[in-house]
């Protein structure tokens, strides 16, 4: 029997035997459990419990018939508020062990919706020849396979009710073979699907697509190669995606294959509390370093004097731009630029900032961390506000800041992005030290 000291980011639990670390799928802090050997390393061992003789007070039971299965989900049979808790050690262990620093203050978790929270998916798509079957869902647990599942609890409930419709309709098209995925993209007022095919569609797939269409209130979007081919069924279309942020009056247009966060009520949270954390003046000048779609951009526009948007995706530039402009901000400018290939020049190039705000993908933002430690004081923002979606860069970043730049994290704390998985979206804030 084995001791469950520890629970990881994929929520296995964490013991030991004979100085040996077992991760053990489904296991939970605190339990008692035998367990099967899945894969055996010379430093630890992957296993999946087999029996729970002592059970944790954590545990509760999965909503979704198929977790365990499909690999959408890894944290369902954890209580929610103790998914938060795992997160929130992930970030802090992570500050602590790779940077090497403490916040000064803990922020409180942002909560939101724990189901029906996924307004963006990826769905996989498999023709299984020798059952003859659509497969419609997301991907097994570690496996290329796709999870043969009926229902989905994250999803919106009127996407997870498309699940066995598209099945039906995949199979009725000409190469039911040939269609790899499907993208779920959902504005406030639209929902798009966007179908990868890698044949020419024919006439009849085409009125099939027309006809599900219509009885579901979906939009299509073709892609038959790469993202600059994606374009909507019906051209009314191409402008119809769109989120809003109505604390700042604002409508963001988007298109399917736009990033966006996937979850709207916690991206507004979000927003607010990056704001209200930056605290922006009416006479501040302010980045927006890897703005996007003017996320956080337009926001700021309504409250600093100057914003300048940098992002390296020119779609997403352009987006912004358009989006500044019917919203009639005229004090948010963008400039299209590889962040991660940035330095201290470029960065002095932009004149002074009284406030930076950094929201990088998984990557992190290395070269902007170390352009930031390398600034002459008097061109030091006097607050830096960094949104992260990966506690291992943004701990990497950290320690470039505060032991190479000499900046404080005056606080830290996580957002509950994705309730039932292992990501960890966090934020913190950063000022030179004696501000």
């Amino acid at each position: 029997m084995l001791e469950v000291e520890s629970l990881d980011l994929e929520a296995r639990g964490v013991a030991r035997r004979d100085g040996k670390v077992i991760f053990i799928e489904g296991a939970l802090t605190g339990e008692l459990v035998s367990a099967h050997t899945l894969r055996r390393k010379p430093s630890y061992e992957i296993a999946r419990v087999e029996e729970v003789f002592r059970e944790s007070n954590l545990r509760v039971k999965p909503k979704c018939r198929h977790f365990g299965v499909c690999g959408g989900c890894v944290m369902q049979h954890v209580d929610a508020g103790a998914q938060v808790a795992i997160k929130q050690r992930a970030l802090e262990d992570g500050l602590t062990h790779i940077a090497g620093v403490r916040p000064q203050r803990i922020l409180p978790p942002l909560h939101g919706p724990t189901w029906g929270y996924r307004f963006r998916a990826r769905l996989a798509v498999r023709w299984v020849a020798k059952k003859n079957k659509i497969l419609v869902g997301f991907h097994e647990r570690k496996s290329s396979f796709v999870a043969d599942i009926e229902s989905c609890e994250i999803l919106p409930p009127h996407v997870a009710r498309l699940l066995m419709p598209l099945r039906g309709l995949i199979g009725r098209l000409s190469a039911p073979d040939r269609v790899p995925q499907i993208e779920v993209a959902i504005g406030d007022r639209a929902t798009a699907l966007v179908l990868r095919h890698l044949l020419p569609l024919t006439p009849a797939d085409i009125a099939e697509l027309r006809g599900f269409a219509d009885q579901y209130d979906i939009q299509w979007w073709l892609q038959s190669k790469g993202p600059d081919t994606v374009h909507a069924l019906v051209p009314e279309h191409e402008a119809a995606l769109a989120y809003t942020l109505p604390e700042f009056g604002l409508r963001m247009p988007f298109r399917p294959t736009d990033f966006t966060q996937v979850n709207h009520q916690i991206n507004r949270a979000l927003v607010s509390r990056a704001l209200g954390l930056l605290q922006a003046g009416p006479g501040d000048r302010v980045a927006d370093l890897f703005c996007g779609l003017g996320n956080f951009t337009l926001p700021l526009a309504t409250q600093a004097r100057e914003v300048i948007g940098v992002e390296g995706s020119q779609s997403l530039v352009d987006r912004a731009t358009q989006s500044a402009a019917e919203a009639g901000i005229g004090n948010a400018s963008f400039q299209t630029l590889n962040l991660f290939d940035v330095n201290l020049q470029w960065l002095e190039g932009l004149g002074k900032f009284d406030r930076i705000l950094i929201d990088p993908p998984r990557e992190g933002a290395h070269a902007i961390s170390q352009a930031l430690a390398q600034l002459p004081s008097d061109l030091r923002p006097g607050r830096i506000v960094y949104v992260s979606c990966n506690p291992g860069t943004l701990s990497r970043d950290a320690a470039i800041l505060v032991h190479e730049g000499n900046y404080v994290l005056r606080a830290a704390g996580v957002i509950n992005m994705f309730p039932h998985t292992g990501h960890v979206e966090s934020i913190a804030v950063f000022e030179p030290d004696g501000v």
